[in-house]
């Protein structure tokens, strides 16, 4: 076989995300794809405005392989960037538009992005963050859920949407990196996670057997598309199938319930913390929600007596518990409904795609009931941690990828997760790294030892709870610590509660004994 010839087979098997749209708008041109406020597109309107709007990021000097960073709010522009940067090759790099100026700033310039695209509430935090340091060229301004006028000087959406730009012609393969998603380890700086188009698109694949996804679904998009989860196990498989895709900016409990009836929305994902929202909402009882068929949760484990209550007052909704991680893009298990409550609490079993065992420290595996970590073998999982390759090293060890987290399995297979090796908080569906905060706190000169630790919530699932001694002659408050770390550091890492003690925990090594502290605290967490 000659080298062209090759050549072209590789291009005729060739699949990338871009594809998924272009295939769903073959054969269901008509249907509605995204619904956005007063935007309405069908799978065919979708698809040539994507198309048109690669052509214009190309004209713009977008080429194969730039990194292209997304500081906004969810929205038809920000879905419609997404796949036109997939068919151009182009890299996607979103961001948590929680950040402050300058931990956005760390993120564009390790990623080395080019162009920062903002949404309407975030030109300011763009710009800040983009003023120096880092390889931004140029701002683009993203149109929002609901109409604004752009700021002038700044190109935007619709500037881009130039049918004259040059032609879409790139070649872009199942392995060229797709995006990079920002991930916060137990160290203060993030680490990014390279995903490409082949491991995103098995993701897809698992999600919609595992999850019984189907093409006529109407799904909500609440959560932001900053994240994986809501990009890539929601947004993605639908317009995979060619289902409808329903997007709201602000994950608000009555406007989540409004929209559910206004649309009939069929299925939906959202952290505990908002289904917990949603039933505390004096509308709930009083909405139509029979449309109502999938719940999807994830981020945090569902406390039971939610979990009991959701399904004695949504009786005809099925609910599924996703596990995983940006790093396997990011399922890796599932608990599926007729398991919900027979397995309360668990993460369930690996994914149709994911390989998943959890062992001890030499990469045995763990007796029933006793504590490993959890590692995957998979296609989804990330090519590396860009420009770390120390970090993808230690993930990757004995070909296996460490979650760093632990777990046990039970005698059917099922995995319950019980600490994080990394230490992270899951706080309302963000990850917080606790030694990230403690830096922070290290910073105020009465500080002799801080501990972070997550402590159980009813509105955060985990509260961000820091434990301080206080240096010998000195004297802090609650107050104090809260209004220093919140002028630094992203509202969700900010701690919810502080606790003074005498002295932290530790082994005879002097190790830091977390797990201890959160135990002695749990009771008083609980009242």
């Amino acid at each position: 076989m000659t080298d062209d010839l090759a050549t072209t087979i590789q291009h005729a098997r060739s699949q990338n995300i871009g594809d998924v749209l272009r295939r769903s708008a073959k054969r269901l041109g008509h249907k509605t794809a995204i619904k956005c406020g007063a935007v309405t597109w069908t799978y065919a309107e979708f698809n040539t405005l994507c198309d048109r709007l690669g052509r214009g990021l190309g004209k713009y000097g977008v080429a194969k392989g730039d990194r292209v960073a997304v500081l906004s709010r969810n929205s038809h522009a920000f879905a419609a960037l997404r796949f036109a940067l997939a068919r151009i090759g182009a890299v996607i790099v979103p961001i948590n538009f929680m950040l402050n100026p300058d931990e956005i700033r760390f993120i564009l310039a390790s990623s080395g992005a080019t162009v920062l695209a903002v949404g309407p509430d975030f030109i300011d935090a763009g710009r800040a963050a983009s003023a120096k340091d880092c390889a931004v060229k140029s701002l683009v301004w993203l149109p929002g859920e609901q109409p604004s006028a752009p700021p002038t000087g700044m190109t935007t959406f619709d500037d881009l949407l130039d049918a004259d730009a040059l032609p879409l012609n790139t070649y872009v393969d199942s392995r060229d990196l797709a995006q990079i998603i920002y991930t916060s380890g137990t160290e203060s700086l993030p680490k990014g996670a390279m995903l490409s188009h082949d491991a995103v698109m098995w993701q897809y694949t698992s999600c919609v057997i595992d999850g019984d996804m189907a093409e006529d679904d109407v799904m909500l998009h609440a959560l932001p598309l900053y994240h994986c989860a809501q990009l890539d196990v929601f947004l993605g498989p639908a317009t995979y199938l060619g289902g409808t895709s329903v997007i709201i900016g602000q994950p608000a409990p009555d406007l989540i319930l409004s929209l559910i009836a206004q649309h009939g929305v069929t299925s939906f994902f959202a952290p505990p913390t908002v289904w917990i929202g949603m039933l505390r909402s004096p509308h709930f009882d009083t909405t139509d929600l029979s449309s109502l068929q999938k719940g999807y949760y994830g981020a945090s484990i569902m406390p039971v007596e939610v979990l009991l209550e959701l399904q004695r007052r949504l009786p005809n909704v099925r609910f599924w518990n996703f596990y995983g991680q940006t790093e396997i893009a990011p399922v890796a298990t599932v608990l599926k409904p007729e398991d919900q409550l027979r397995k309360a609490g668990s993460a369930g079993k690996p994914v149709i795609n994911v390989e998943t065992r959890v062992v001890n420290d030499a990469m045995e595996d763990v007796a029933v009931g006793e504590v490993g970590e959890i590692v995957h073998r998979s296609p989804h999982l990330l090519s590396g941690y860009y420009n770390n390759p120390e970090k993808t090293a230690e993930a990757f060890f004995g070909g296996w990828f460490h979650s760093g987290d632990l777990a046990t399995i039970d005698d059917e297979g099922y995995i319950t997760v019980v600490d994080r090796r990394k230490d992270m908080i899951k706080t309302g569906g963000e990850n917080v790294a606790s030694r990230e905060v403690e830096e922070m706190i290290y910073r105020l000169p009465e500080v002799s030892e801080v501990a972070v630790v997550g402590l159980p919530d009813p509105r955060w699932i985990e509260a961000v709870t820091a434990i301080i001694v206080v240096k010998a002659g000195q004297s802090l408050t609650e107050s104090a610590v809260i209004d220093h770390c919140a002028k630094a550091m992203a509202h969700f890492k900010t701690p919810k509660r502080v606790i003074f003690v005498d002295s932290l925990p530790k082994n005879p090594s002097g190790k830091l004994l977390k797990r201890e502290l959160r135990q002695r605290y749990l009771a008083a967490a609980a009242e």
